[in-house]
């Protein structure tokens, strides 16, 4: 009966899953990761800020509930996968999930801000514990994941692949700046409390919702391996094949690298901005300016992706964020090499994250290639856990930090300790990331044999094998 049901809406021709997409898909298909980046640019920026400074708890606290939030955000991530790789409706496997989780979606959101502030700091903690699970783990996660997935599902077409994933990338940072330079400044306007915050978090939730469904019901799924349905492959062969796939793995490192770097840079910057520049407020206006550099950027990487391929341009471009870094170090109480900075790394950090998504759904096909199993939902979301555990370990790493120098985040004044500490986290971290993504590009070689395995895939799709 599954079967019947999803080859009802299976593309009838090879023409189709290779299509070439419409601009108008791919910006709806973007508008969805604006959407998602409401709620992860808040996480990976301004929550702990939040929880520091306007509800008081200790850093640390929040540094440890976020790690141990990421391992069970990695393990939904898994499960989440194999769940996708097996939904059948009418409007695909990962697509209908869009449609499902973007009320959820935006009513949890909200949740995270309601801290009750006169409570102990346990019952703080277990609150935050519960939320934050609530909204990454479970919601986030079966919107996300699916998602992501569909990167591989819209079409075959590599060159449309990359020129899609580059719309998402795109605007999935305006998500993503939208609040971070708009959150302060709407904060202050609307008190500078808690209650400011929620009020915030209403606006971007029903904005958020609102962009989820435009982005469902303007994109399609099209591509079907006919030979893979009604295959249901055991967990532990999924496994199997996932482990043998390197390309996965780097992907997977990649992912993870580049959310650590950001997740490091967002968090320390808004303190660097308070603390060393003596303005909280100047935060938006440098993240602003790495993020529109980005973006831009991002949409113009894919043209050149057929000439150099997406491991040199990453390369290329991670060597620019090192440059952008000692740009800053050379002044580095100068708001002006601060904005130069910014804007540098938002331009070498561009291929990096207009390639990773690519590259995931190239892995996909490598996959299939290699092991004659094709695992849309589980690549994706294992290299996701990658981007979940990274991104705790890098809030964790600075909460524990923090509190191993005694940071208050409710005194107006912080020690040498504490300046010192930011200073060499904000200039320094992401050099270190840099030279790590560097070595990852230098071991990524499926750009050379990419096109040989996408035609002997189509052949054997032809013969009904996968």
């Amino acid at each position: 009966m599954q079967n019947t049901q999803f080859a009802e809406h299976a593309p009838d021709t090879e023409l189709e899953e290779n299509a070439v997409v419409s601009l108008r898909e791919k910006i709806c298909y973007g508008l969805g990761d604006t959407a998602c980046n409401v709620v992860f640019g808040i996480c990976a920026t301004l929550l702990t800020f939040f929880y520091t400074d306007y509800i008081g708890i200790n850093p640390m606290t929040v540094g440890m509930i976020f790690l141990i939030s990421r391992f069970f955000d990695g393990i939904s991530d898994v499960v989440m996968g194999f769940i996708t790789d097996r939904t059948h409706s009418k409007y695909g496997k990962a697509r209908p999930w869009i449609l499902w989780m973007s009320v959820p979606y935006a009513v949890t959101f909200v949740l995270l801000f309601f801290v009750p502030a006169d409570a102990s700091e346990t019952v703080q903690a277990v609150y935050i514990f519960v939320t934050y699970n609530l909204v990454n783990t479970v919601v986030y996660t079966a919107l996300n994941l699916p998602y992501s997935t569909m990167g591989s599902l819209i079409t075959r077409d590599e060159f449309s692949r990359s020129a899609t994933q580059a719309w998402r990338i795109f605007c999935g940072p305006m998500g993503k700046m939208l609040v971070v330079v708009s959150t302060l400044p709407l904060v202050h306007y609307f008190g500078n409390t808690q209650r400011s915050w929620i009020i915030v978090s209403v606006i971007f939730s029903v904005i958020a919702l609102v962009l989820l469904l435009i982005c469902f019901f303007n994109i399609k799924e099209r591509v079907v391996i006919k030979a893979a349905q009604g295959v249901k492959v055991p967990l532990k062969q999924q496994l199997k094949a996932l482990i043998s796939n390197q390309y996965w793995a780097m992907c997977l490192g990649f992912w993870g690298l580049a959310v650590m770097m950001s997740t490091v840079s967002g968090v320390i910057m808004t303190y660097y901005c308070k603390y060393t520049l003596g303005n909280e407020l100047l935060y938006s206006p440098l993240y602003a300016a790495e993020l529109i550099s980005q973006s831009i950027v991002v949409l113009i990487v894919p043209h050149f992706v057929p000439r150099f391929g997406k491991r040199n341009l990453t390369l290329a471009g991670i060597l620019l964020v090192i440059v952008a870094q000692i740009v800053w170090l050379c002044a580095p109480l100068s708001m002006s090499a601060a904005m130069a900075s910014a804007i540098i790394r938002g331009i070498g950090v561009a291929p990096l994250w207009a390639n990773v998504f690519p590259m995931l759904a190239d892995a996909v096909e490598y996959g299939q290639w290699k092991t004659h199993v094709r695992q849309d939902g589980m690549i994706f979301s294992a290299a996701s856990v990658g981007s979940k555990i990274g991104g705790g370990l890098a809030t964790a790493g600075i909460g524990i930090l923090m509190d191993s120098v005694n940071y208050n985040g409710l005194s107006s004044t912080q020690p040498q300790e504490v300046l010192d500490l930011i200073y060499v986290v904000c200039m320094y971290a992401p050099i270190i990331f840099s030279i790590i993504i560097a070595v990852l590009c230098l071991m990524y070689k499926l750009d050379k044999f990419y096109p040989q395995v996408i035609a002997d895939l189509r052949e054997r799709d032809r013969q009904g094998v996968l």
